[in-house]
Order: C-alpha cells, then sequence, then structure tokens
C-alpha cells in the first residue's frame, strides 16, 4: 500500500513539515529505514538516528529539534506508529464464521453470534461462548468455561473447568489456565499428599495473556487477573494470586500463592515474587529483582533481596569502591602497626 506524506498526517492528525508528495509503502525502526519507509522517534537515545535515517518520514514529538527533512510532528509519536502498523501490516485473517466440522462442541454449550470455531477445537459441557469469540486451532476448552464477547483465543490454549474469561481478552498461544495449583503437603513417610485445587481462575476485560503463560487456579476462591492488564510470555501465577487493575509484567516472571500486586504496576522481565505479600498500587520493579516482603503503593524497586532504586544504586556504587576501599583499610592497618611498633621502642 502507498500512501502520500499529506495524506498520512491528515490520517494521523499530525502536522506535516516538508515534501506533502512524498510517498511511503511501509514502516520501519528508524536505524533501518530506507528510502518508502516511514519510522518514528519516541526514545531519546535513538535521536542521532534523525541525521542519518534512510526513512523518507519520520513521526516525531511536537517539540523535538530535527534536522531538515520530512517529519509529522504529533503529540505521540509511539501511539501513532501503532496505527501505521496495522494500517501496512494489517492482522491475519482469523477462521471463518462457524464451527469447523472437525471440532467438538458438546450439546449444551450455549453459543453467541458470529463465533469462529477452527479445526480440532474441543469445548467441553455447560461452556458459555459470548458473540464475536474466536477458538483458533487446537483451543480446548473444559465443563463449565465462560467466554465473553470478542474474546480471541490462538492456537492450543487450554481453559479448564470452571474459568471465567472477560470481553475483548486475547489468550496467546499454548498457555494454560486453571491449572493446578503447587499444593501438596508433606507426610511421614516422606512423601507429599496432593492438596485439591478446587477454586477457578477469573479473567477480566481487556487483558492479554502471552504465549506458554500457565495462570494456576486457587485452592479456595479465585486467582483473578483484573482488568486491563498484559502478561507477556512465559509468565508463572500461582494460585490465589490476584494482580491489579492495568499492570504490566514481562517475561518469565514468577509470581508465588497468594501474591497481591496492585494496580498500575510495572514489572521487570525474570522477577521471583516469595508467596503471600503485598505489592502496592503504581510500584515498578525492575528485571530479575526477588521480592521477599510486601512493599507500599509507589515503591520503586530493584535487585535481590529487592530494596528501594536509589538505595541499590547506592549499594551497586559501594560494592565497585570495595578493592579499593580494602586495599586502603590494607594500607592503614600496616600504618597503624607501624606506628604502634615506633611507640613501643619508645
Amino acid at each position: 500500500m502507498i500512501i502520500k506524506a499529506r495524506e498520512l498526517a491528515s490520517m494521523l492528525g499530525g502536522k506535516l513539515e516538508g515534501d506533502p508528495e512524498v510517498e511511503v509503502s511501509d514502516v520501519a525502526k528508524i536505524e533501518e529505514a530506507k528510502p518508502g519507509d516511514v519510522s518514528f522517534l519516541a526514545n531519546p537515545k535513538y535521536e542521532h538516528y534523525l541525521s542519518s535515517t534512510g526513512a523518507s518520514i519520520v513521526l516525531v514529538s511536537e517539540s523535538q529539534e530535527t534536522p531538515t527533512g520530512n517529519y509529522i510532528r504529533i503529540a505521540d509519536p509511539y501511539m501513532a506508529f501503532a496505527k501505521l502498523l496495522i494500517f501496512f501490516h494489517p492482522p491475519e485473517e482469523p477462521p471463518e464464521v462457524g464451527v469447523h466440522t472437525t471440532a467438538f462442541i458438546d450439546q449444551d454449550v450455549q453459543m453467541g453470534d458470529k463465533i469462529r470455531i477452527a479445526p480440532n477445537v474441543v469445548v467441553g459441557k455447560s461452556c458459555i461462548i459470548g458473540d464475536n469469540v474466536t477458538l483458533y486451532p487446537g483451543v480446548v476448552i473444559g465443563d463449565r468455561v465462560t467466554i465473553g464477547k470478542d474474546t480471541t483465543i490462538r492456537a492450543g490454549v487450554s481453559i479448564r473447568i470452571d474459568v471465567r474469561v472477560g470481553q475483548r481478552v486475547v489468550i496467546q498461544d499454548n498457555a494454560v489456565i486453571g491449572s493446578d495449583g503447587f499444593g501438596f503437603a508433606p507426610k511421614q513417610e516422606g512423601d507429599y499428599a496432593k492438596i485439591p485445587q478446587v477454586g477457578t481462575v477469573i479473567i477480566e476485560d481487556d487483558v492479554e495473556i502471552g504465549a506458554g503463560c500457565t495462570i494456576d487456579r486457587a485452592t479456595l476462591g479465585s486467582t483473578v487477573i483484573q482488568r486491563g492488564t498484559k502478561l507477556d510470555n512465559l509468565i508463572q501465577v500461582a494460585h490465589n494470586v490476584v494482580i491489579g487493575e492495568n499492570t504490566v509484567i514481562a517475561a518469565q516472571t514468577g509470581i508465588s500463592g497468594s501474591v497481591k500486586i496492585g494496580r498500575g504496576c510495572m514489572i521487570g522481565g525474570q522477577v521471583g515474587f516469595a508467596g503471600h505479600i503485598d505489592i502496592g498500587d503504581d510500584s515498578k520493579i525492575g528485571a530479575q529483582s526477588g521480592l521477599s516482603k510486601s512493599f507500599p503503593d509507589g515503591s520503586v524497586l530493584f535487585g535481590t533481596p529487592a530494596q528501594d532504586l536509589k538505595r541499590e544504586f547506592r549499594t551497586k556504587a559501594a560494592l565497585n569502591k570495595l578493592p579499593e576501599l580494602t586495599r586502603t583499610v590494607h594500607r592503614l592497618e600496616k600504618e597503624i602497626e607501624e606506628l604502634r611498633r615506633k611507640s613501643e621502642d619508645k
């Protein structure tokens, strides 16, 4: 698809600087773009590419200083770029409306309008599937599951019995929702007795769950992913965890049982949470941190064990000076010993 700069600026609601007739047909990163591409600048660390990029048009903020070129100034270049990705690369075509002949749908399932069910899908007893739901190949839905309208469930996802999924939810490939929580009690004989996991999982509206995530059902009650939360790939959410609204969590994070994470939190990759702790609203946690205790609203944390980010940086700075400090201590010890000897000789 080819579009002119003036048309692009009008579509995005931005202000054009440069040639209104220049044409673009694709999107690219600013450091890799070539003539005919449109790119964007949202992160200041990439500013130096403005003078060298091959892009025919660059989306920039309203206040960004720029060399000579073709620019569209806009309040949020990153969000505008996201719109362009959809414009130039429309999403893949979903399965056709209807139920594929190889799918197995139990006879008492309640299904809404315009449902798309692909090959080899299984839907168990007493399920409720809302309007415009799409189930990609190989999805397995257990008994008594409810799925809200406009939800998309990608290939290979397993949703176990009694789980409730809200509206406009996206679950990426091979995620498992409602697997047994990790509950075992030690026995006198030295082995373990499995504790039945009879609770459920509730996924609220507008949640996205990445590929390969596992969200365990509660022992009793519910594991809850609240409205608007986004989980990256390969995240483990244990039994009875509650994740607040609009929280984002990066890949390979592991959340132990009964943890409560507040709303609006931002959590980096490979963060580990010990069980039964509370993390306050609007907290930020750096990648590979380990949390073993609760923290209040607005915490900014890093390290293992995690602590306040500024304190952690001071600790790291002190550790970097440790070899020098050790040498200084040894030198002072020698000087003190020498002074002691001289004092004794007198």
